[in-house]
């Protein structure tokens, strides 16, 4: 092979190069396109926020009250009502912690109370300043010490328990779900 053959060839590898290369420039431009349409397109849809689903979630059933007056399906009312997943959410609240050094030191506390079956949330909700009144003699006598490790929780949630059953009674409340436990 002489060197004009070998240039010959090299430029006709070249030329013939060229044509694949567009193809698969045009290849991955539309596959990057379609990506990019699939991406804002699923980014919509997931800050639309999913108000037509409720819509259409609504449209199709009565209102519980209606059904269960007309003898159907829902709710019965009460007791029913209160079984599973019934929680009272207690607003968030602060208490002062005894601190030995008397720097001022705060316990931001809240939680939910799970009554207990066949209780309704709303008459636990109406005894809920009895319960917060027997939960803060506690809570202003923990001390910085006693919120530490993870254990703490465990004998806060304990005590409240204890608490909550002697002001509301045996079978009142199932559980004390503490949500936010911050001390300052």
């Amino acid at each position: 092979m002489s060197s004009p053959e070998i240039i010959e060839e090299g430029a006709e590898a070249a030329k013939a190069a060229k044509p694949k290369s567009k193809k698969k420039l045009i290849i991955i431009g539309a596959a990057a396109g379609v990506v990019l349409l699939g991406g804002g397109g699923g980014a919509a849809f997931m800050l639309s926020g999913g108000s037509a689903k409720a819509e259409t979630a609504d449209s199709g059933h009565a209102k519980t009250e209606e059904k269960a007056a007309e003898g159907g399906h829902g709710d019965s009312g009460g007791e029913a009502a209160a079984g599973k997943d019934a929680y009272v959410d207690v607003p968030a609240f602060m208490v002062n912690l005894r601190s030995p050094d008397g720097q001022a030191r705060f316990l931001k506390l809240h939680f939910m109370i799970v009554p207990a079956d066949g209780i309704a949330p709303d008459t636990m909700k109406e005894k809920l300043p009895l319960l917060l009144d027997s939960f803060q003699p506690f809570l202003r006598e923990l001390r910085p010490e006693d919120l530490a490790g993870s254990a703490a929780v465990f004998r806060i949630k304990e005590e409240m328990m204890v608490r909550a059953t002697a002001t509301l009674g045996d079978g009142q409340v199932k559980d004390i779900l503490i949500q936010d436990l911050v001390q300052q």
